[in-house]
């Protein structure tokens, strides 16, 4: 199944990084990241709270929490193109997530992709990332068809945002109305990047697959193999993914978030200054770096919240996320804006 296309996407300049280590954000193809790894303290106790999901693997010298020390909390599950509920408890990030949906309903945990809240459907708004509420239910999508796509890279620009499950696969999150790859019907937001022009990229990160595409030559035509999640007859595939802005999820008293490091914990709900400063964060995150992520916002609120100054704001964000090289205006605008929900709250 190839398809053929020279039709052109305009640019979507990212911000350049303001240190050493480079940031894994590139300019045209965006990385969205579901953040499943985050290791920010959380709130204790049951009532009204959330918690947060790890990125898999444990980092080195830290084993996985006793079951003991794990939040006793059941959800319900069911395969997005149709199953009976199960339940599961006992997780405390994506991989063991993974794991616990694969006993409950006999498949292997790497026939997971990724998973949605409160909806079968590919919904991108509705992802499941660090946090699930304590009353969602969880809807695995699996693997389903195999196809292999020929695109001509006729522009810099592809026209997607890619982001990963935590747990080893890249998939495509939106696909830009008009791009390069909205022309090819065939490739649907959803569809896990199972190699490029013959290399595998089972494992890799986000960013890591967004640079391939970037590097890509112009001019020249490339190979995708993807792998589609299986739907129900009803399953109208989201083509461009969802609108921009943020999206509540969980109908609950509160989330339980996941971490990479440490047991899940159970955590209160954003307050109204939290909810205010995220959403101003993350209208940042779109402007400086063409991406819309509420949990990296959520993350940096949260760093920056009791923070005194910029500075000390900047600290935090490089022992925390790193990785993003975020250039001095980005954090500056970042801080400013969380001062101004502050200043917001009554």
């Amino acid at each position: 199944m190839y398809n053929k296309t020279k039709t052109t996407a305009p640019k979507m300049p990212l911000g350049l990084g303001r240190r050493k280590k480079a940031s894994p954000l590139v300019e045209n193809e965006e990385a969205e990241p579901i953040r499943a790894g985050l290791n920010v303290p959380g709130l204790g106790g049951l009532d009204g709270g959330r918690v947060s999901l790890g990125e898999g693997a444990a980092h080195e010298g830290l084993p996985p929490p006793p079951i003991s020390l794990r939040p006793r909390l059941i959800f319900h599950t069911q395969l997005a193109h149709g199953s009976p509920t199960g339940r599961i408890e006992g997780f405390s990030n994506v991989r063991e997530l993974y794991a616990k949906i694969g006993e409950a309903f006999g498949i292997t945990p790497t026939e997971v992709m990724f998973c949605t809240l409160n909806t079968h459907k590919v919904d991108m708004d509705k992802l499941l990332g660090g946090q699930i509420g304590l009353e969602d239910f969880i809807f695995a999508h699996v693997k389903g068809q195999r196809k292999e796509v020929e695109v001509f890279k006729g522009e810099d620009a592809l026209g997607l945002t890619i982001t990963d499950n935590g747990a080893g696969y890249a998939f495509i999150k939106r696909i830009r109305e008009g791009s390069i790859i909205h022309q090819i019907q065939v490739i649907n937001v959803g569809d896990m990047i199972e190699s490029i022009n013959g290399q595998i990229l089972i494992g890799c990160r986000h960013y890591e697959v967004a640079k391939m595409l970037k590097e890509l030559p112009k001019g020249k035509t490339f190979v995708l193999k993807l792998v589609e999640p299986l739907k129900a007859f009803d399953m109208i595939s989201q083509r461009s993914g969802s609108k921009s802005g943020s999206a509540q999820l969980g109908t609950g008293r509160g989330t339980l978030r996941l971490r990479s490091k440490g047991p899940a914990t159970v955590e209160e709900l954003p307050s109204a200054f939290e909810e205010k400063a995220i959403e101003k964060v993350d209208d940042l995150l779109e402007s400086y770096m063409g991406i819309r992520d509420s949990e990296l916002a959520a993350t940096m609120v949260e760093l920056g919240k009791d923070k005194k100054n910029p500075d000390e704001f900047a600290e935090a964000l490089d022992e925390t996320l790193g990785d993003f090289a975020f250039p001095d205006e980005f954090v500056f605008d970042v801080w400013g804006a969380i001062g101004d929900a502050k200043v917001g709250r009554v």
